[in-house]
């Protein structure tokens, strides 16, 4: 099977119209098989061949992303700070004790009325998440299914709760933020969507998931989503995203199936491999 370019088709003020596979004439062979009586994926293959986008998320299926820059020294960084500036009692004793940055930076948000607070806080921890860059260890087989992917047209972006700002910097550093730019030009933005200012907009919300959709101009059921925690299960299913779990160990597992994934692999090499064999000819 060979793949097509995505393609949108501009309706009214410039607004996203967008169209089926079956409204292009999209062959039967490159819709068929992708799901299962009653709309729901039945095997990785499945996902593949129904995937016109692939959603990353970044830290994890990409890469371990503090694997030399611990992430639970940057939250109790972050919480040394919040008590430095007066503002610890935003957290409660469990948040303090056990710190995790995405939680720290909603806690901070939680009453709504300390809003430079939570834009200094996020930018220490984009600062830090930069820093993380230059020791990020690549998820074994991410950076050839991305680039397989991309030849094949298959379109790709990052929705994370991580900065858009290092996702950028990794690829880059990767050689890889042209494989989720469409038209290769420094004039072109890529398709990075990540935090904001706005702490609600992470996942589980599916703000970064639907920015991605409409950027691609590709509804939900013509995309696949990569990630390895409940929040992305969430995210994927509120936007109504097909979901491919990637789970590096038994905890990932457990995780995944308890938030509801069903689709599950242990390592990307399976994914490179389907993807391989779905293109191959005669396929």
């Amino acid at each position: 099977m060979v793949r097509r370019p995505v393609g949108h088709h501009l309706h009214g003020d410039g607004a996203l119209l967008v169209t089926s596979g079956a409204e292009r004439g999209e062959p039967v062979g490159e819709r068929a098989g992708r799901v299962q009586e009653g709309g729901r994926p039945e095997s990785l293959r499945d996902l593949v061949m129904g995937a016109r986008v692939v959603l990353w998320d970044f830290d994890g299926p990409v890469c371990r992303l503090f694997a030399g820059h611990p992430a639970d020294d940057v939250a109790r960084e972050l919480v040394d700070w919040l008590a430095d500036v007066g503002h610890d009692g935003l957290l409660t004793r469990e948040e303090r004790v056990h710190p995790d940055p995405f939680l720290l930076l909603a806690a901070v948000d939680r009453e709504r009325r300390h809003g430079d607070v939570v834009a200094e806080f996020e930018e220490r921890l984009t600062r830090e998440e930069l820093r993380a860059v230059a020791t990020a260890r690549p998820t074994p087989y991410a950076d050839p299914l991305i680039r397989t992917w991309a030849a094949q047209g298959v379109g790709l972006a990052v929705t994370t709760n991580n900065s858009p700002r290092a996702v950028s910097a990794y690829l880059e550093a990767r050689g890889l933020l042209g494989c989720f730019t469409p038209h290769v030009s420094p004039h072109v933005t890529p398709h990075v969507y990540g935090r904001t200012r706005d702490p609600r907009l992470l996942k589980p919300d599916p703000y970064t998931l639907e920015r991605a959709l409409r950027a691609w101009g590709v509804a939900p059921a013509h995309a696949l989503m990569v990630g390895d925690s409940p929040a992305d299960v969430a995210a994927a299913g509120k936007a109504g995203v097909p979901f491919l779990g990637y789970a590096r160990n038994d905890r990932k597992e457990q995780q995944l199936r308890s938030a509801g994934a069903e689709v599950l692999v242990h390592s990307l090499e399976e994914v490179l491999r389907t993807v391989r064999d779905a293109s191959a000819p005669g396929n």
